[in-house]
């Protein structure tokens, strides 16, 4: 069943974008490709509009549940990246270091949130890991390739529901058509030399090469009603296709940088807590018992995704059990520090209110004193001695109070 719309002929393609990463953007170029891409943005939002109300009506519907989903969810994604750009913008009053976090924004880590699974085989949209950030499985790709993206889905979205009129849009198609085959051809020039980008490149000249008899067949006045939909189709495939891999290779890249980052990190902080519990062990009995994991039995940073997240992941166990280790024997450290400070605390009441010297208490300050400065300091017994002290302190101040607060109980 064909499905027609009203708004089938006024379809948008995202604006090319301005500058590169690491450097400022122009703010000519800034401001009208904010303008562009806020009107491109409106418009795809209604083109998904349209789309789901075709779907509703289509014997194609539930079948494209999830691809609908998919592509509002990645324009949700760049809609909230667009809202940013335009606040650090700031109607123009952006400086230079705002336009270089513009330049970021735009060329740097769009995490869509979306499975790069979802993308390509069309399963729905895990919602829950789009709205926790994505994640290491996450679709990780730059603004304009998640337009370029959004583009993708879209054109097939339309020819599968039948929404493009087959007459007066050919012309239009055509010249789609053909900016597609560019923008694939500057997806291949980024593909890794070798046999995957030569097997790209000859798929792109097949579809070029298709292009160009529907384009004569079409010139000669032939109906090419029926070619130009599968070739859509195929070529927002093969473009789609494109821009996750290139997505996934990055993040590959960034993996491989993160353990490296993440490991050396360990090894730092695990050389600094064997010294706190050496320190720990020597001042304090009884010790905490924890073992420090050893970050070299891990080994270095694995060549492959699959096992670079596992890798990852027993990298944050190591990370939380030191944490634990960390937490364990500062808390014994500070526990021996804050009663040395009591000492001192309840040793200068002792000599405000006058019974520093009373016999007693003069004795009880000497033993807690005295086993605070053994090492280890045994903590138990030396919790116990600073008690007894201020004990001693709090029965024998009034009295020591008394005796001179009363002239003549002082001069007796």
């Amino acid at each position: 069943m064909s499905v027609t719309g009203p708004a089938t002929s006024g379809r948008s393609s995202a604006p090319p974008a301005p500058g590169r990463l690491g450097a400022p953007l122009d703010p000519q170029a800034a401001v009208v490709y904010l303008d562009a891409l806020g009107r491109w943005r409106d418009e795809r939002k209604s083109e998904l509009d349209e789309l789901d109300q075709g779907a509703l009506t289509s014997r194609e519907g539930p079948q494209l549940t999830a691809d609908i989903a998919l592509s509002m969810a990645l324009w949700k994604s760049i809609s909230d990246r667009y809202e940013l750009l335009t606040a650090i913008w700031n109607s123009g009053r952006a400086g230079r270091a705002d336009l270089e976090r513009m330049a970021t924004l735009i060329w740097g880590r769009l995490d869509t949130g979306l499975r790069a699974g979802n993308v390509e085989a069309g399963r729905p949209v895990d919602f829950d890991q789009a709205s926790s950030g994505g994640g290491p499985t996450g679709l990780a790709v730059s603004l304009p390739e998640a337009c370029r993206l959004s583009d993708a889905l879209v054109s097939q979205l339309r020819v599968r529901l039948g929404l493009d009129p087959s007459g007066a849009a050919v012309t239009e198609q055509i010249r789609r058509l053909r900016a597609q085959m560019e923008r694939i051809r500057d997806q291949i020039d980024l593909e890794p030399a070798g046999a995957s980008q030569e097997a790209a490149a000859e798929q792109q000249s097949r579809l070029a090469r298709r292009l160009k008899d529907i384009a004569d067949k079409a010139g000669r006045g032939g109906d090419v009603g029926g070619l130009l939909g599968p070739l859509e189709i195929e070529a927002a495939i093969f473009e789609r296709d494109l821009i996750v891999a290139a997505a996934r290779r990055r993040q590959a890249v960034a993996k491989v940088d993160q353990a490296r980052r993440q490991r050396a990190d360990l090894q730092a902080r695990e050389a600094a807590l064997t010294n706190l519990v050496e320190q720990c062990v020597a001042d304090v009995d009884p010790a905490p018992n924890y073992a420090i994991p050893d970050v070299e039995a891990l080994g270095p940073p694995p060549g492959t995704a699959e096992q670079l997240d596992g890798y990852l992941r027993r990298l944050d166990q190591v990370a939380r059990a030191m944490a634990v280790a960390q937490q364990a024997y500062t808390r014994a450290l500070h526990d021996r520090d804050e009663l040395r400070g009591r000492l001192s605390a309840y040793h200068a009441k002792a000599g405000a209110v006058g019974v520093a010297t009373v016999p007693e208490i003069a004795r009880a300050y000497e033993m807690a004193e005295s086993e605070l400065g053994r090492r280890p300091t045994r903590m138990p017994l030396a919790t116990q001695l600073v008690e007894l002290y201020s004990t001693y302190l709090q029965t024998a101040a009034p009295a020591g109070r008394k005796s001179t607060d009363n002239p003549t109980v002082a001069s007796s």
